[in-house]
């Protein structure tokens, strides 16, 4: 199973462990930053998603696009005092700022989403979830099928720069397909993600140039980390009871 904890690859002076779970450590006399996020590497080699996504395009992405994000933030939050301390989850809700986005939103999301989004996938990846997944799947969307179109629909309609998710909404109980502009999240809305697709121009132009249907299709059928899925979702349902709920006998 795929799940969050990404080796960092700066210099170790500045590492940290894992941003969601960091908090910012900053000497307030100095401004000397002690510890901050950092860029960690996807949970297998650059290679390893060919042919289907190829190396050259995951160092363009996580090592230029990526870093720039991560190194971005670092600035921003150096210069920043009122920041201190917030996990990555936690920074992002912040800095949305109840839809007025701070400076230090932009970078703050795209860092946290694509270390998500990196999550999201696996060598030898796609086919189709199974067990409890494949029933909320089945429960929420009439189909495995119907999942796929509602999730295509939405990469193919977006328009300009942003993301797909699949996410687990905590007040409808109910699985739901979402998608967002440029930076933007469903943390911001209290929803929880449990898969993403980058529907930024680099994430496919260099291995599939404007024919962001076969990406997409790549993405659900040769890609996709059912996994980290599943993995998300058992994590998600200790904070929402998707089944009936259970009244005590007196």
């Amino acid at each position: 199973m795929f799940v969050s904890g990404l080796s960092a690859l700066i210099p170790s002076t500045t590492i940290i462990q894992r941003p969601q779970k960091t908090r910012l450590c900053r000497k307030r006399s100095d401004r000397t930053i002690l510890s901050y996020y950092s860029l960690h590497s996807p949970p297998y080699k650059l290679d390893a998603l060919e042919p289907h996504m190829s190396q050259r395009t995951l160092e363009k992405h996580w090592g230029e696009h990526h870093r720039s994000y991560v190194e971005g933030l670092n600035k921003q939050l150096g210069k920043n005092d009122i920041l201190y301390g917030y996990t990555l989850d936690e920074l992002v809700k912040v800095t949305y700022n109840n839809g007025n986005p701070m400076p230090e939103f932009n970078n703050a999301a795209q860092v946290w989403n694509h270390d998500f989004f990196w999550e999201s996938m696996q060598p030898g990846g796609g086919k189709m979830p199974i067990m409890g997944l494949l029933q909320q799947i089945d429960k929420d969307f009439g189909s495995y099928g119907n999942f796929k179109e509602k999730f295509t629909q939405a990469a193919l309609s977006l328009f300009g720069s942003g993301w797909v998710w699949l996410v687990l909404k905590r007040k409808e109980k109910r699985l739901d397909v979402v998608k967002t502009q440029n930076a933007v999240n469903p943390l911001i809305w209290d929803d929880i993600p449990i898969l993403c697709l980058d529907m930024w121009e680099h994430a496919y132009y260099l291995d599939f140039k404007n024919d962001k249907a076969k990406y997409v299709d790549s993405f659900l059928n040769h890609l996709v980390s059912w996994n980290a899925a599943m993995g998300r979702m058992a994590r998600a349902q200790a904070f929402v009871n998707l089944g009936e709920p259970k009244i005590p006998v007196a």
